[in-house]
């Protein structure tokens, strides 16, 4: 498997969201959504490659997975390869979808994976596709400067719509994770001061 060339870091904080995940939810959930991971971060680095970029190290956390890349794109080609790995899970949760029965539920992970993803917040897909969009069309800095406001809204309206539903619904501690993440993300925009969780 191509992750095993690379160099390749795995948090602590991802064994242990795992392992809860696989707790409370058992493991056919758990395959389901781990496919939908693997499908994503395949469709990046597929995307990458193609485009004679060389991924040097990936890094996995609670809140997703960094590919460093050694190689320069243009603003079109890192484009793409941020849009490739949504792509890829939308297609493969309509085609799962398609299948039927058996596949309802790993269609609904690609799909909710593929559409989280693009929400317009650093670190996530969106987020960088709107810097880049942007920076394409209008150079880098309104590139920065406008991911930095549309992050920071997104992110803080999230995080508050998020405890609210905690809250509707009884304090799920699933969405608490989600909390964190987008309060982390408006944080660090807020700061000037974006890292990958």
């Amino acid at each position: 498997m191509w992750l095993f060339r690379e160099k390749l870091q795995v948090s602590g904080g991802f064994w242990l969201l795992l392992g809860w995940f696989l707790y409370a939810n058992g493991w056919q959930l758990l395959a389901a959504v781990l496919a939908a991971a693997v499908l994503h971060e395949s469709g990046h680095w597929l995307a990458l490659r193609l485009m004679g970029a060389r991924v040097a190290s990936v890094e996995i956390s609670v809140f997703g997975a960094e590919m460093r890349t050694v190689g320069r794109l243009s603003y079109g080609g890192e484009l793409l390869a941020v849009l490739a790995g949504p792509a890829v899970n939308l297609a493969a949760g309509v085609l799962l979808a398609a299948a039927g029965e058996p596949w309802l539920e790993a269609a609904g992970a690609q799909v909710v994976l593929g559409l989280f993803n693009l929400l317009p917040v650093r670190p996530l897909d969106g987020g960088r596709a709107l810097a880049l969009a942007v920076s394409w069309a209008a150079g880098p800095a309104a590139g920065e400067q406008a991911a930095e406001c549309v992050s920071f809204l997104t992110a803080s309206l999230l995080a508050c719509g998020t405890v609210w539903l905690m809250i509707k619904t009884g304090g799920s501690l699933w969405l608490l994770p989600a909390v964190v993440g987008f309060a982390a993300s408006a944080g660090r925009e807020l700061a000037g001061k974006r890292t990958f969780l």
